[in-house]
């Protein structure tokens, strides 16, 4: 049943990873791909819908499949399957182990784990940084002309408004400026 599928795999995720939304992509991806509910390329054009609306990464994304996957139904449980394990992780935390930052094994795990999470964090951006700038990894390499227009576009707005008003773009202002790029640029390479 799709559901109880749905369930596990998203719960399998949720109980893996650590590092936060972003530690959990290179799973969720590698499962999401597998099982054949998103295409590697869909995955990560829906981590950037993911990034610009409220919410967890990873939750948005578990919702987004499970809702493309068994309609409304199926988005409550993949959510439900990605949250549960930290819901219960931390009621189990909470009630037991008052001092638990004190503990040795604590801290052991924790410098155990702070290095996978790193690179975790690192890989998913450098395939974020890959995608956006236009390279997709799939087995026949095909490079999106528009995002190698839109990327340099955004960045030098970025750095002119940076440089004029002696301040940064807010990420609200970034999300807002690149997706008028993507749909004044996709709009002219259509005309062409």
């Amino acid at each position: 049943m799709i559901f109880l599928e749905l369930f596990l795999s998203f719960f399998k995720v949720g109980l893996f990873c650590f590092g936060g939304g972003y530690g959990m992509l290179p799973l969720m991806e590698e499962t999401v791909v597998a099982k054949g509910w998103l295409t590697a390329e869909q995955f990560y054009d829906f981590v950037g819908v993911c990034e610009s609306t409220p919410g967890p990464i990873a939750v948005n994304m578990a919702t987004y499949v499970g809702s493309v996957t068994g309609g409304p139904l199926g988005s409550i449980v993949a959510t439900l399957g990605t949250v549960l394990p930290a819901f219960i992780i931390i009621l189990i935390i909470a009630s037991i182990l008052k001092n638990f930052t004190e503990n040795k094994y604590f801290k052991g795990f924790l410098k155990g784990v702070k290095p996978v999470v790193s690179a975790l964090i690192l890989s998913t951006g450098t395939v974020l940084l890959a995608n956006a700038l236009g390279f997709f990894f799939t087995p026949a390499f095909t490079p999106d002309l528009r995002s190698m227009v839109i990327f340099p576009l955004l960045l030098g707005i970025y750095f002119a408004v940076k440089k004029r008003w002696k301040k940064k773009l807010s990420s609200i202002w970034l999300i807002a400026i690149s997706a008028c790029l993507g749909i004044a640029v996709c709009s002219v390479a259509e005309l062409l």
